[in-house]
């Protein structure tokens, strides 16, 4: 079984830690707001993508996609809030104060961005499918099957934040930190173009 988990990681951690949306704009909230400012937005992330891998494993993700306006109609919803996430992570504050904390993106908003990232649906649904861990017990499968993604969920988000948030001291300069800005709100924007366009 050891191995079993062991091949699950090998393409667990690629795809689910790959930048796309919502790793791209966690680095950003890093950056722009800082690890701590950031913590209630990948809360919503971590119980989102969650969200997406039990509806994955269940089977809802399936019938919810077989209703033929919910995919336009989730994917509207999803562009309208990266791009007003976008916006908030290009005119985040370059020297942050105690007031500016309150403009970081919110536990609902991460939530609400891992629900409608197609990405989080391709990645978790990709590696969920990519073998058992315990064939001959499927319950048992399912279930350490969604340990480890969580677990792996966690861990890669929470690292990007961070990562994000190591870039932050260059926000000190005002020069800097509006290009970080900006720079972080166009690689957000790129994110979702390419996960669209794939």
């Amino acid at each position: 079984m050891l191995e079993n988990v062991l091949a699950l990681l090998t393409v667990a951690l690629p795809l689910m830690g790959s930048p796309g949306p919502a790793i791209v704009s966690l680095a950003a909230t890093g950056s722009g707001f800082g690890f701590r400012p950031g913590l209630p937005y990948l809360a919503g992330i971590l119980v989102g993508n969650s969200t997406v891998l039990l509806m994955v494993a269940t089977g809802i993700t399936g019938m919810v996609l077989a209703l033929p306006a919910a995919v336009p109609v989730l994917t509207a919803i999803g562009l309208a809030y990266l791009l007003y996430l976008a916006w908030k992570i290009a005119n985040a504050p370059v020297v942050r104060t105690v007031g500016s904390l309150e403009a970081a993106p919110t536990t609902a908003g991460g939530f609400l961005l891992s629900l409608v990232n197609p990405k989080a649906y391709a990645a978790i649904g990709a590696v969920y499918a990519s073998g058992s861990l315990v064939p001959e017990d499927p319950v048992l499968d399912t279930a350490l099957k969604i340990a480890v993604l969580i677990a792996v969920n966690c861990t890669v988000n929470t690292t990007w934040l961070g990562i994000g948030a190591l870039f932050s001291g260059l926000l000190r300069n005002p020069r800097t930190g509006r290009i970080m800005n900006w720079s972080f709100a166009g690689l957000l924007i790129a994110s979702v173009i390419f996960t669209i366009l794939r």
